[in-house]
């Protein structure tokens, strides 16, 4: 297993450490449930360096991202981020990514930890032909979260810079704990938030300036239930590469009135199912859990867990297009009844 810059860092404070997408990272620290409530009331602090890290720079790396993204990045100005996909020539998503605009002509691509051999050989294929280049500097970046609603107030203690001017999708540098450090008002729990680009020889200072200044180590655990709270969708359970994005909650991601790669097959794609967010009467649902309409199954979980907020099992679920209440789940050979939720299961920040 590969290690993060802070490896020595979880092992010290108690981390749990388990394999995720290659990478030795901490399940949790004290519970997932006593993380995931630290970072909506307060700031959680988690090691996310497992994540890929793409440079793209060149004359032409506005018109190739336009081809090898869903999202239209010529809307980016300098210093802002976007969310979008990577499509394949079938339509489907090799990954969803975030875009950062460094400069004119210089972009930061992060990429799924899973994904990053897989996303990096697509991509320079794809680049063929336009004048750009391409840098592979994953190994190179450590990268930190700091989540929550006091997020913004306790990183202001370590920094000179202004962060009430910072909106969010802003991408800036700043001096953190007196190291330097690439910042973006971005995150993936539903709530305001920072993410430190860091060298990793900074980040195990950083991380303990961060914890000492007030931030709750958080790990996995409480990452995934709070994504799956703020109905966001993680790639392999409710994105794949046969994952058509129109036919999901995210198709405002994808632009149609530009060319990208695979537009054509991704438009002549029926929707077959619909995804649905689900709150159980009882019980946790799992990722692979049927889901009935009536007696009727008509889908599956792609992934469920316990919501510490609402205090119940919820659950995204890919069903039939024209599947309808009432549904059930089948938790441990029991049908346990569901209601239809809106997305995000809990109001984001």
């Amino acid at each position: 297993m590969k290690k993060t810059p802070l490896y020595q860092a979880h092992l010290r404070h108690g981390g749990r450490m388990v394999e995720f997408a290659g990478y030795a990272l901490p399940l949790q620290y004290t519970s997932i449930v006593e993380e995931h409530l630290a970072v909506r009331r307060g700031a959680g602090l988690f090691d996310v360096s497992h994540m890929g890290e793409f440079l793209i720079r060149g004359k032409e790396a506005l018109a190739f991202l336009q081809w090898a993204t869903v999202n239209d990045a010529s809307k980016l100005k300098v210093g802002r981020a976007q969310y979008s996909m990577l499509p394949n020539a079938q339509g489907g998503v090799v990954d969803d990514i975030y875009l950062y605009r460094l400069g004119e002509e210089e972009y930061l691509m992060v990429v799924n930890a899973a994904n990053i051999a897989k996303d990096w050989a697509h991509l320079k294929k794809l680049s063929q032909g336009f004048a750009v280049e391409l840098a592979d500097i994953s190994e190179e970046t450590a990268l930190l979260a700091l989540q929550g609603p006091k997020a913004a107030s306790l990183l202001q203690g370590l920094t000179d810079t202004d962060l009430s001017q910072k909106r969010k999708n802003d991408v800036f540098t700043a001096q953190v704990a007196g190291r330097p450090a690439r910042l973006a008002r971005t995150g993936y729990t539903g709530e305001d938030g920072f993410e430190l680009f860091l060298a990793p020889e900074d980040a195990e200072a950083v991380f303990e300036a961060l914890w000492e200044a007030g931030a709750t180590p958080a790990g996995l655990g409480a990452r995934d239930t709070l994504r799956l709270e703020a109905g966001f969708p993680l790639y392999g359970h409710e994105l794949t590469d046969g994952t058509n994005p129109l036919c999901t909650p995210w198709a405002w991601v994808v632009k149609k009135e530009k060319d990208f790669h695979g537009k054509e097959a991704m438009l002549a794609t029926p929707c077959a199912e619909k995804l649905i967010g689900l709150v159980l009467e009882a019980g946790i649902p799992r990722e692979g859990y049927r889901v009935y309409s009536g007696d009727r199954p008509v889908g599956r979980v792609t992934s469920g867990g316990y919501s510490p907020l609402l205090e119940k099992g919820i659950a995204l679920a890919y069903v039939e297009k024209e599947a309808a209440e009432p549904f059930f789940v089948e938790v441990r050979g029991r049908k346990v009844g569901a209601s239809l939720s809106s997305l995000p299961f809990v109001p984001l920040k």
